[in-house]
């Protein structure tokens, strides 16, 4: 068990919808043991951050992502875990995205920093999950047009995330995972799952067994799935400079 991710936490959902949810993605209510009442987590606009304007407005596609996709930025595991600081990855990533790539935003459509602060990303994102709708990215190649991503900044090859950050992670996929209507158990993947990448890294990935399980419990569903064992080398491709985590557009 990680020694440096808490087990307890600030849950997500109300009880209310934790039964809902739990009725619809098993067929079954949840055990009397649910959630209790929780809040949604805190969400950074991307007029707070200061963003850029975008080249041009996103698309926005009329249906629901299938997967959210767990991403490392491949930048520094900072120790500033202040909110300036988040606003300043935000501020860095969409720079090299735009300036680097070429592309006409942020790529990913959530950013979660280190010190737990979660931003939008890619312009239109937040009004697109508020309508139960998908802003296409470029954060997994050959894959924007069905799921939604988080970058969590750091590099997770060896390295745990703190414990901010995963509980920020935890309550963000909750966030979605009802909105959307997805079972976690399902719907939560890793960068690699889909392009040859190390992305998330090998300690964050070895993680996501745990991820599922946590947020599913968010959910008030009774479901669980073995947690995996510590994690070896995947001798995938890891980052080659600051922000490369792989193919994404």
């Amino acid at each position: 068990m990680p020694a440096n991710i808490p087990i307890t936490r600030r849950g997500l959902l109300g009880s209310a919808t934790a039964a809902a949810m739990g009725g619809l993605l098993l067929g079954r209510p949840p055990t009397a043991s649910a959630a209790p009442a929780r809040a949604v987590p805190r969400r950074y606009t991307r007029a707070e951050w200061s963003a850029r304007p975008p080249k041009a407005a996103a698309t926005v596609l009329n249906r629901a992502p299938d997967h959210i996709v767990v991403h490392h930025t491949a930048s520094a595991n900072a120790t500033d875990l202040s909110l300036e600081h988040a606003f300043t990855l935000s501020r860095a990533i969409q720079n090299f995205h735009m300036d680097t790539n070429g592309w006409e935003d942020a790529g990913q459509q959530l950013t979660i920093s280190r010190g737990g602060h979660l931003m939008e990303g890619r312009n239109r994102s937040l009004a697109a999950i508020g309508a139960g709708d998908l802003v296409v990215g470029a954060q997994t190649l050959g894959h924007n047009d069905h799921t939604i991503g988080i970058e969590n900044e750091g590099t997770y090859m060896t390295e745990e995330p703190t414990a901010a950050l995963w509980d920020a992670l935890v309550a963000t996929c909750a966030w979605l995972c009802g909105v959307h209507g997805l079972d976690p158990h399902a719907a939560i993947v890793g960068h690699r799952d889909y392009n040859t990448t190390a992305c998330p890294g090998d300690a964050l990935y070895a993680l996501l067994p745990r991820l599922r399980n946590e947020v599913a419990g968010d959910l008030g569903m009774r479901r669980r799935v073995r947690e995996a064992p510590p994690p070896e080398p995947s001798g995938l491709p890891g980052p080659r400079f600051t922000f490369d985590h792989g193919p994404a557009a």
